[in-house]
């Protein structure tokens, strides 16, 4: 079963000078402020559209991360994950960086860095931007 996951966005006037907002159709969430400003200056309460990106990036691989914990009978208590993406106005989203730290009770360093790696390699937002933007994972 396939499911569409849906945003809208309104836009007025120019890009500089322009603002907008999107919002989450699910009702999740929003509407989301956005300028020009937020995306390339400061944020300054605004959103952007490289911070919803690593918003979904964060969540996709905390899934994923969480997924393949389970699924080898070591579930997590908990993981933490910031994702942090890179925009450069006139070249875009340059990076992606994973920050990840938990706590699965039976669980190595090392096995938590292999499971940490193979989501980074296998949720859905890491596919869609492999071969685009290089992304980083660092494992605390």
């Amino acid at each position: 079963m396939a499911l569409d996951s849906t945003a809208m966005a309104h836009w007025e006037g120019d890009l500089m000078s322009g603002n907008g907002s999107t919002t989450l159709t699910s009702g999740a969430g929003g509407p989301f402020l956005v300028d020009w400003k937020a995306r390339a200056e400061e944020h300054h309460g605004l959103t952007s559209p490289e911070e919803l990106i690593a918003a979904a990036h964060s969540t996709c691989f905390s899934m994923s991360l969480a997924n393949g914990l389970g699924k080898a009978g070591t579930p997590p208590d908990y993981l933490d994950v910031t994702a942090t993406a890179t925009f450069v106005p006139g070249e875009g989203i340059t990076a992606m960086r994973l920050v990840v730290s938990g706590k699965v009770p039976g669980l190595s360093d090392e096995e938590f860095r292999a499971a940490a790696e193979h989501a980074k390699q296998n949720c859905p937002v890491s596919k869609a931007l492999a071969g685009n933007v290089p992304i980083a994972l660092e494992v605390r």
